[in-house]
């Protein structure tokens, strides 16, 4: 296993420099530099130090990773079938993620649940039919083909006004559907 490496990738990804990290570990910027350079080795109490300022800890450090899934098959969705419309959940598991997929079928004359305010953000494209987004008390027609962004400041839903099923990719960040 490249320790250094790996040190690094985990400081990296929480925008961290190495005088900051220094600073959490209590160690010095240079000796951290030789560790993520493997010019040195830590010893165990060390790069537990290290770790713990990093917010992980040894076992997790040298426990196999789990491959990341990137592709997600139909057989991986999972269908939420309501009364007035269906929610197909497209990618798993996605409240750990920094956003949420979510596939919405809207039948005939019927509208989507309503979403509370929030601090977050939402992005949709209307894969087929018309659609009415209810948002800040206005309501926007949004055809095929078209695409809405919105703050989640208001209250807001969709409704399908049409004479056939509506369908939207809708994506919220953070997750919240």
């Amino acid at each position: 296993m490249d320790i250094g490496h790996r040190l690094k990738q985990m400081r990296v990804r929480q925008s961290l420099t190495l005088e900051e990290l220094a600073s959490r570990s209590e160690l010095t910027k240079g000796f951290l530099s030789q560790v993520e350079r493997n010019l040195t080795s830590p010893s165990i109490a060390t790069l537990t130090d290290i770790l713990e300022a990093l917010g992980s800890s040894l076992g997790e450090f040298f426990g196999e990773e789990k491959p990341e899934q990137i592709v997600f098959r139909k057989g991986d969705f999972f269908l939420d079938e309501r009364d007035d419309y269906s929610v197909h959940w497209i990618v798993p598991n996605t409240q750990k993620n920094e956003m949420e997929p979510i596939l919405l079928e809207i039948p005939a004359k019927s509208r989507s649940f309503s979403v509370n305010p929030h601090n977050g953000e939402e992005f949709g494209y209307v894969l087929e039919g018309t659609v009415s987004l209810e948002y800040g008390g206005k309501s926007n027609t949004v055809r095929r083909g078209e695409t809405f962004y919105l703050k989640g400041r208001d209250e807001h839903y969709i409704s399908n006004k049409g004479n056939k099923t509506a369908r939207v990719l809708w994506v919220s960040t953070p997750p919240i559907f």
